[in-house]
């Protein structure tokens, strides 16, 4: 099993005229001590106008820093918005490339189309176009890494002539590919396209050996038709976290942040009416949570085994990886019995204080990682030997890398 941490820079309202600076500062000292410890991956979203869920914009800025101030945790887009209104395909392969080469090849590179009103229609992309856009650019965007000179894209949506975009990555043929995953038929589609599923939905455990299942499966089969130049056969899955000695403190200092996770993320892509600038979403959490899945009691119950979701008196709560390391570990036993190559573990979420989020790392990196670190290279080998022959049939499937026209040239000026 490998482990990530993961980022949507959460800040609840009322916001200091600091709080967006410190919010970013807390996260690069987070990071650091996460590469440290040994944690594999910190994943970064891409969001916009979502207030109060997620302040992460730029998150190539956010990895830029990180690549500066650590030397082996990867570092994990998760995710770019690829449609075209989003970011253009060009400038994506740029800053992927460039991202990679200033990490020493330590990328992960996550893609994804976003699915909320506020983004979309803040970009102007219709939602009905949306999963067209997405699997051109990433059909794209690899070609633009790989091709020299990039053979030009005559698509329905992107239209670019022949250019030799640098510089060009240093993970040959380019870094890994991923997708954003709420959905088993997105798991599904993403293993059609033989890249990593990142699974943003808090499954249990037994829920996640059936995605893992069918996901390895599709990959092993003639259905599988790598999208990029290389095959990343992972699941990942995502949780909260936060570990203490004391169950009862794990839970009063990680589980209001966990709920508000997870109601904040409805509250801009289900059941939400947002008015941009004024509507306080952490105050309507408090008032709406239980009603939403987010009951405070159900999820806090103390003495037992818990589970990424507990219900207690017909109510439910997210609880995820809040407990005693013994706790957590006993949890991680059934992900990695079901399969799951990564958890991605959310500890900064709601108004959880640094303090606690790095005390959680440090005691999960003592008393509950080993366990499951022993053996992953090994893991690992066996993974790919199995995986071999699956990967050659599935990238003789893929149409190879294409050449510019012959003598293709451009002026440096047009006439007139």
């Amino acid at each position: 099993m490998k482990f990530g941490i993961f980022y949507e820079h959460q800040l609840p309202r009322p916001w200091g005229p600091d709080d967006e600076h410190r919010l970013l500062k807390d996260a690069l000292e987070q990071v650091e001590l996460a590469d440290h410890l040994g944690f594999d991956f910190v994943w970064e979203v891409e969001h916009h106008f979502l207030e109060e869920y997620s302040h992460s914009s730029a998150p190539e800025v956010f990895l830029g820093a990180c690549s500066q101030r650590t030397s082996r945790i990867r570092l994990g887009h998760g995710i770019v918005a690829m449609p075209f209104n989003f970011n253009h395909t060009a400038r994506v392969a740029e800053r992927i490339a460039t991202l990679d080469l200033v990490s020493d090849g330590r990328v992960e590179f996550g893609t994804g189309e976003t699915s909320s009103e506020a983004e979309l229609g803040g970009f102007g992309i219709d939602r009905a176009e949306k999963r067209d856009q997405w699997e051109e650019a990433l059909d794209a965007v690899t070609r633009l890494m790989v091709e020299t000179p990039f053979a030009g894209y005559d698509g329905r949506f992107l239209k670019m002539p022949p250019r030799n975009v640098v510089p060009k990555p240093l993970q040959k043929p380019h870094p890994p590919l991923w997708v954003a995953c709420s959905r088993r038929e997105t798991i599904h589609l993403a293993a059609t396209k033989g890249i990593g599923a990142l699974s943003f939905s808090f499954v249990e455990s037994a829920e996640a050996k059936h995605w893992v299942t069918d996901y390895y499966d599709t990959i092993a089969s003639p259905d599988c038709v790598p999208a990029g130049f290389t095959v990343n056969p992972n699941v990942a899955c995502v949780l909260p976290l936060m570990v203490h000695d004391d169950e009862a403190t794990a839970i009063e200092r990680g589980l209001d942040g966990a709920h508000f996770f997870g109601y904040s993320l409805g509250h801009f892509y289900v059941y939400g009416d947002h008015r941009p600038g004024s509507t306080n979403v952490w105050d309507e959490f408090e008032e709406n949570r239980s009603a939403y899945g987010f009951d405070r009691i159900a999820a806090a119950q103390t003495g037992g085994t818990i589970a990424a979701q507990m219900s207690q008196g017909g109510l439910a709560g997210l609880r995820g990886a809040i407990g005693t390391p013994e706790q957590v570990r006993e949890l991680i036993r059934g992900y990695v019995d079901a399969g799951v190559d990564q958890l991605i573990f959310v500890s900064q979420a709601g108004r959880n204080r640094h303090e606690h989020i790095c005390e959680s790392l440090e005691l999960f990196a003592t008393d509950v990682m080993p366990e499951f670190t022993e053996g992953e290279a090994e893991r690992e080998k066996r993974k790919a030997e199995r995986l071999a022959s699956a990967v050659e049939a599935a990238l003789a499937r893929r149409e190879p890398p294409r050449s510019a026209p012959r003598g293709y040239h451009f002026p440096a000026l047009y006439p007139g």
